[in-house]
């Protein structure tokens, strides 16, 4: 009967503890909340005493509070310089439900067809993405590659690889270290379009960027 409780004690504190709490700050309270409400169980159908619940309670609480990036002030404030940089270029500027900063950057300001040589108009864009990344050093940063599907995988998984390769390049050129930036290619393997038809090519020949703050 009191494990019982303990569960659904979390479990409400969790959820009605959000009414007036950010997007971020829910994720966090639930997902902590859960991990209380396990580690109670946990602790006492190990010890069955009131220190071994608590001990378990703490411990669930920590684990549940594990593995999710947080969005900072500075993530906001990046993400708002991102915004106002990309304003009218096509660029898509989001926040994703897990907390990372994701640029989506389609083929006509990024790549030439079967090239991974940046566009002049692509090097502002990043050269203010360098910026907000030298400012919020705690962030780290992934770019995946990605083309149409004309071409064999001989030719489009080497491609999307230098393409996230040669983004990371002028990053690094700006000051970003490069300790900081992952690299992948997925070929034509992830397509947002149709690949049959130019513009759904042309949406597929992209580069996405996350950024991400992780809980220290």
């Amino acid at each position: 009967m009191k494990r019982t409780l303990v569960l659904l004690t979390a479990g409400t504190l969790a959820l009605t503890g959000c009414a007036n709490m950010s997007d971020t700050q829910k994720r966090t309270a639930i997902g902590t909340g859960v991990g209380a409400a396990a580690g109670a169980a946990l602790g006492s159908s190990v010890g069955g005493s009131g220190g071994a619940t608590r001990g378990g309670a703490l411990l669930g609480a920590a684990v549940g509070g594990i593995g999710t990036y947080i969005w900072s002030q500075r993530m906001e404030e990046q993400k708002r310089a991102m915004e106002q940089a990309t304003a009218g270029t096509g660029v898509g500027v989001v926040q994703t439900p897990d907390n990372q900063l994701r640029l989506d950057i389609p083929s006509d300001i990024s790549f030439d067809v079967g090239r991974a040589d940046i566009k002049s108009n692509f090097r502002p864009v990043l050269d203010r993405f360098a910026q907000t990344l030298n400012a919020n050093p705690n962030t780290e940063v992934r770019i995946i590659g990605h083309t149409d599907s004309t071409g064999s995988d001989a030719i489009n998984n080497p491609l999307s690889v230098n393409r996230a390769a040669g983004t990371r390049q002028y990053l690094t050129d700006r000051g970003v270290s490069p300790n900081r930036i992952a690299i992948d290619g997925r070929g034509s393997h992830e397509p947002v379009a149709d690949n049959g038809t130019e513009s759904g090519r042309s949406r597929n020949r992209r580069v996405e960027i996350f950024v991400a703050e992780p809980q220290r």
